[in-house]
C-alpha cells in the first residue's frame, strides 16, 4: 500500500528549450500538469501528494524567471484547477517559509490554508521557498524556543512542517537528474527513490502507473 508520493518537478526549462519556447512555457505547462497527477492519484487511493514546487535556491535565478514564476504563482493560486481541488476535499498544505513571497501571494495562500484545513481527501503538499536544512534549522530554532533541553525523534517531528503526515513512502524526480538535492531529509530516511529521464512536462497517468509499478516490486525492510 501506498499513502504518500513526493515529486520533484525538474526539467520545465528544458521542456521549453527542446521546442524553443519561453522559459515561462515550460514553467506553465509543467504546474498545469499537477492536476492531473493530483486527480489521478487520488483515485488511486492515495493519500498524500507532494510537489516542490520553488526551493530556496530558486530565488538566484535570473530575476526575469522569479518574477515570471510569482506570476504563475498567481494564477495557480487563483486557478480553476484549486477550485476542483476544494470541490474533492483536498486538503491543501506548504511546506517552506511564505514571507518572502510578495504580500499578494502570501495573501493567497493564507486564504488556501484556511479554506481547506478542515478537508478530508487527498491532502496536496506544496513545497515553496522549501530546502531541507532550512526546514531542519527551522525545527532547531522552533524547538530551542520551548526551552528543550533534550529532543527525541518523535519531539524534532513534530516541528517539522510534515509533523501529521506519513513519510513519503515514494519520492519521483523527472529530468534525470539523480539527487534529491536536499529535499525532504529527515523524511525520506526509508523512501523509495525514482528517478526518470521524462521531464515534468511530460510526465502523465502512464509515466506515474509505471513509477508505482517499479515501487510495488520493490521490497521494503526498514532496516530490518
Amino acid at each position: 500500500m501506498i499513502n504518500h508520493v513526493a515529486f520533484i518537478l525538474d526539467g520545465n526549462r528544458r521542456w521549453a528549450k527542446k521546442r524553443g519556447l519561453p522559459t515561462v512555457v515550460g514553467h506553465t505547462k509543467g504546474y498545469n500538469r499537477i492536476h492531473e497527477i493530483v486527480s489521478y492519484a487520488k483515485s488511486l487511493g492515495i493519500k498524500y501528494v507532494t510537489f516542490w514546487a520553488f526551493s530556496t535556491e530558486n530565488w538566484n535565478r535570473d530575476p526575469q524567471e522569479v518574477s515570471d514564476l510569482m506570476n504563475i504563482f498567481r494564477k495557480l493560486f487563483q486557478s480553476s484547477f484549486l477550485n476542483k481541488i476544494k470541490k474533492e476535499k483536498a486538503k491543501i498544505v506548504v511546506f517552506g517559509d511564505m514571507t518572502r513571497f510578495p504580500e499578494d501571494i502570501q495573501k493567497e495562500m493564507k486564504k488556501l490554508l484556511e479554506d481547506t484545513k478542515d478537508n478530508t481527501g487527498i491532502t496536496l503538499n506544496i513545497a515553496l521557498n522549501y530546502g531541507g536544512r532550512a526546514e531542519i534549522l527551522r525545527a532547531v530554532n522552533t524547538l530551542l524556543e520551548t526551552n528543550q533541553t533534550s529532543v527525541d525523534e518523535s519531539t524534532f517531528t513534530s516541528a517539522l512542517y510534515s509533523h501529521d503526515q506519513p513519510d513519503p513512502d515514494l519520492i519521483i524526480r523527472t529530468g534525470g537528474e539523480l539527487r534529491l538535492s536536499g529535499y525532504l531529509p529527515w523524511q525520506s530516511i526509508y523512501s523509495e527513490l525514482y528517478f526518470t529521464q521524462t521531464l515534468w512536462p511530460d510526465f502523465d497517468k502512464k509515466a506515474l502507473d509505471v513509477a508505482l509499478a517499479d515501487f510495488a516490486s520493490r521490497q521494503r525492510r526498514f532496516g530490518k
